[in-house]
């Protein structure tokens, strides 16, 4: 990495438990923002913060010039689930789901979207997972396929008219 790059790239990033299934208690949620928050510094990753839910989390990071999209979800993915684990947080072997979401968000937004990550308990009281995803889906112009599943999200082939 070069001492003269710079970048400022935020990113909502969103993912899921294996089947979706609401695994996470509020004490291993805990543990797992603390984790996902000192994991972040170590890989020089800034974490502005994130949300664990019982089935999914979310996150607001700064993508670092050093790192893709793909890279960041997996070191974060793969280390969440191996120290889940191997801490024993839940019973048997954890997994995550196939697929994520990442969205962009303008400098000018972050406030906002830091608003909404940390307001995920009221925000769920209201609407699932599902619907959730599927809304930021859409508000990016991406196509959402009720049939599949969360990993075959995929770009909008077709020019779409304005609403």
């Amino acid at each position: 990495m070069s001492l003269h790059s710079y970048s400022r790239v935020w990113l909502h990033l969103v993912w899921a438990t294996l089947e979706r299934r609401p695994l996470l208690t509020r004490d291993a949620a805990i543990k797992l923002s603390g984790f996902l928050n000192t994991y972040a510094r170590k890989k020089g990753i800034y974490l502005k913060l994130n949300y664990v839910n019982s089935d999914h989390v979310h996150a607001l990071v700064d993508l670092p010039t050093r790192l893709s999209i793909e890279e960041t979800m997996q070191l974060f993915k793969g280390a969440s689930s191996h120290w889940i684990s191997e801490s024993r947080l839940l019973p048997g072997k954890f997994a995550w789901g196939r697929g994520y979401g990442v969205f962009s968000v303008s400098h000018s937004a972050v406030a906002a979207v830091g608003g909404y990550i940390s307001r995920q308990e009221e925000h769920h009281r209201r609407r699932s997972f599902s619907e959730e995803l599927q809304r930021l889906v859409e508000r990016y112009g991406l196509e959402w396929r009720q049939e599949e599943t969360v990993e075959t999200v995929s770009s909008v082939s077709a020019v779409q008219a304005p609403r």
